[in-house]
């Protein structure tokens, strides 16, 4: 009941977001929205980039994996994670296999998409997205760049964060993805 609550409320607060027109000359076919209590962020799938990893992010979206899924992990300066709708805490992933690791030469930037994964291989992105605040370097070559922010970094930049000094990021109470559509399915 609470949760229902709780979900009616957060669609309300979104209400403004949905009403957003998207940004224009968007490839709606290859471009995901998500609409937050803070607000809609829209980024475009690099298709060029890592071609497996957007027609999964495609195909969960589509099935509505993602709806009323956390932002589990956000560290301020660096990225907001997302994207497991199996436990909603960070530790699970999709009902299909994971993916082999879509490396390219584009690097970590503010406004950057790349799939997260397990620490102990490169080929274990499943389900897991997150969002780059700023530049990160190290991350270059490691993660598969997916796509970037073409509207909503303000809304990125206002997710809850972990507390300052957190080692892991996780957030208590966190924002979350109320509802995410692939941009051509917007009716």
């Amino acid at each position: 009941m609470i949760r229902a609550l709780a979900f009616i409320v957060a669609l309300i607060c979104a209400a403004p977001a949905i009403a957003q027109p998207l940004p224009a000359n968007l490839d709606k076919q290859n471009a995901i929205v998500i609409d937050t209590a803070k607000g809609r962020i829209v980024f475009k799938l690099r298709t060029d980039l890592a071609p497996k990893h957007a027609e999964r992010i495609k195909q969960l979206v589509r099935e509505g994996y993602y709806n009323n899924v956390p932002f589990h992990r956000v560290m301020d300066g660096f990225m907001a994670q997302t994207g497991d709708g199996q436990n909603f805490n960070g530790t699970g992933g999709s009902k299909y296999p994971n993916l082999k690791a879509e490396f390219s030469n584009v690097p970590f930037t503010r406004g950057v998409v790349g799939m997260a994964r397990r620490g102990d291989s490169v080929d274990t992105a499943n389900s897991q997205f997150f969002f780059m605040f700023g530049d990160a370097p190290s991350l270059n070559g490691q993660y598969t760049v997916i796509g970037e922010v073409v509207s909503g970094m303000d809304v990125v930049d206002k997710l809850k964060k972990a507390p300052p000094g957190s080692r892991g990021g996780e957030v208590t109470d966190p924002d979350k993805m109320v509802k995410v559509q692939v941009a051509s399915d917007i009716k």
